[in-house]
């Protein structure tokens, strides 16, 4: 059974979230304190973690930043934040943000759409290799040359959708599509946001790009010939 915990000290919302979640045959573990449930993440990591921004002995921001040392479990951020920075700063970490109020139905939906994501990365098997790049989708593991990439689970999405078709350059709308799903209604500077992470992690030096390339005005592309044309991140 598909195992969610919800880090949340709203007790109506976690009350909420559990019987909905539960309804659609979720098995569900609450924690109210961020120490506490990143104990439980730690110990017994979940399918997926439901993670309330403003927590009491560990905040969701930290809560989060601690966990992806540890492991790639994916995290749909919760909060009442709803200032675009604030977004793009919990969407830098987590694998998806719900802005509070909001509706139970809505969680639901979109905790099967980032488990949706995982399960569709496993079904095409084929390692895929550009150059000294890497990328195994059945094991969900990169590498640049022996060096393994430690990536979110959207950032690894993100890599495997510009491998599939080196050289072809995306917008950002199509890597919303691609990657977050027709149902994402966010912001699409988080598309930015991954991308800068991404490089960060994938580049020998990410402020002149060798892998990973910004083709202004439309989108991004992988460049299929190392030491290619060199540009730094800037705004489609």
């Amino acid at each position: 059974m598909t195992r969610i915990l919800i880090v949340e000290d709203d007790s109506d919302i976690v009350h909420i979230a559990k019987a909905y979640l539960e309804k659609d045959g979720f098995q569900v573990d609450v924690a109210k304190d961020g120490l506490i449930g990143f104990e439980k993440a730690t110990q017994f990591p979940p399918n997926l973690i439901v993670l309330d921004w403003m927590l009491p002995g560990l905040d969701g921001l930290t809560f989060l930043e601690r966990l992806r040392k540890a492991q790639k479990t994916p995290v749909i951020m919760l909060t009442a934040r709803t200032e675009e920075v604030d977004r793009l700063k919990g969407l830098a970490l987590a694998d998806d943000y719900i802005t509070k109020p909001f509706s139970p139905k809505e969680l639901v939906a979109r905790v099967k759409a980032v488990l949706r994501r995982l399960e569709s990365a496993d079904v095409t098997p084929t390692v895929i290799t550009h150059g000294n790049l890497t990328i195994d989708p059945a094991r969900r593991v990169a590498l640049r040359g022996e060096i393994p990439l430690e990536l979110t689970v959207l950032e690894f999405d993100l890599l495997y959708t510009f491998a599939k078709s080196p050289g072809r350059v995306f917008r950002r709308d199509e890597l919303l599509e691609r990657v977050w799903g027709r149902d994402y209604d966010g912001v699409d500077r988080v598309v930015d946001v991954h991308v800068s992470n991404l490089r960060q992690k994938l580049e020998p030096d990410p402020d002149h790009p060798s892998y990973l390339l910004t083709i202004r005005g439309i989108g991004y592309k992988l460049t299929t010939a190392r030491g290619g044309s060199r540009e730094s991140l800037t705004t489609p």
